[in-house]
């Protein structure tokens, strides 16, 4: 890989080494410092086992919800009774009555599938697959960025089925959408040594493919999945590309996805991908090192000409700013979902 601003050969890898050496030794402060310092700051908060349920169809969707709900609802007592008056209201919201989950698990850091929309008549799904400090305590964000890009993509949607609107979406009269944010995973934290490795998306990859095999008996087969992927979740969709049946991987914010090119994520699923102006994901070195024994880094940038990645343009925004509202990011996100490709603004 080249060094950062046209360097030789020879300084690139003087760079590389450098960075690895600084890297390590964050590693080893951070494999010390942060678990020992998590959990001080937060014991573990008692929560009910998840429910067991048979496998969701589309007939068994509202007894599903219903079930997680008051899962959700019983694990918000659980932990208001523990004292974590936090936790007890991550809990509560997601039982409300309007909330829909797949799926929930208060245990730990927390786990949440939740869908927006009608998923089993859905002709188009986005499934959002969130990077790193996402957990129950931080969901209502993940939460937000669903809820905004259903929004986005039900408005688009009804421009296109509009005669004479001239909307120009790309999107076929009547299509319907749903959104799907899936916290399937434990994600690593921003400040850890797990969040510079592959370790969580190794785990996280099969989770990943059940989830998507299962959502396929709601659907149906005629459905077109979109996956969204953002920040460390790209990471996690590399690593389960190949064995995924959705049309489209979107990239957003990547540090990498462990593979050199389009070609080695083995996929027949579209690949795009964008970052914001603002992001600090374009400082962050794409490499990737053995480090006795560990690997380091996520090699080739998605943006770059020799990934082969469909670069589009994401406008000025930050790190978590690809669903904000109004956002050229958002827009380009809701086209390629719809399979309005030919519309998407290139970067």
């Amino acid at each position: 890989m080249a060094a950062p601003g046209g360097a030789d050969e020879s300084g690139g890898a003087a760079w590389g080494r450098r960075w690895v050496r600084a890297l390590l030794a964050v590693l080893v402060t951070a494999a010390v410092v942060v678990p020992l310092t998590a959990a001080a700051a937060r014991p573990s908060i008692p929560a009910p086992a998840p429910a067991v349920l048979p496998a969701v169809t589309a007939a068994t969707l509202e007894r599903t919800y219903a079930a997680h709900r008051a899962n959700a609802e019983l694990a918000s007592r659980m932990a208001a009774d523990h004292g974590d008056r936090h936790r007890a209201a991550a809990d509560r919201a997601l039982a409300a009555p309007s909330r829909t989950l797949l799926s929930f698990d208060g245990r730990g850091l927390g786990r949440a599938v939740e869908v927006f929309g009608d998923l089993a008549h859905a002709d188009r799904v986005a499934v959002l697959v969130p990077g790193s400090d996402t957990s129950l305590d931080t969901y209502e964000r993940f939460h937000a960025q669903a809820a905004t890009l259903h929004d986005r993509l039900t408005e688009q949607a009804g421009r296109a089925g509009r005669p004479g609107s001239g909307a120009g979406s790309g999107a076929d009269a009547g299509e319907r959408t749903a959104v799907v944010a899936w916290l399937g995973y434990t994600t690593p934290g921003t400040i850890s040594a797990t969040v510079v490795t592959p370790d969580r998306a190794e785990e996280a990859a099969p989770l990943l493919r059940a989830f998507l095999t299962g959502l396929a008996a709601v659907t149906g087969p005629a459905a077109r999945v979109t996956l969204l992927c953002h920040s460390y979740g790209t990471v996690v969709c590399g690593r389960a590309a190949s064995r995924l049946d959705v049309s489209d991987v979107v990239l957003l914010g990547s540090p990498g996805t462990g593979a050199a090119s389009v070609a080695d994520l083995h996929t027949r699923a579209r690949i795009w991908a964008a970052r914001g102006g603002d992001d600090w994901v374009a400082d962050v070195p794409h490499v990737s090192a053995d480090l006795f024994g560990l690997t380091v880094g996520f090699g080739t940038d998605p943006l770059s000409p020799s990934f082969g990645a469909r670069v589009f343009a994401a406008g000025p925004g930050g790190h978590s700013d690809y669903f904000r509202p109004g956002s050229v990011s958002l827009g380009n996100i809701a086209r390629i979902v719809l399979g309005a490709t030919s519309e998407v603004t290139r970067a």
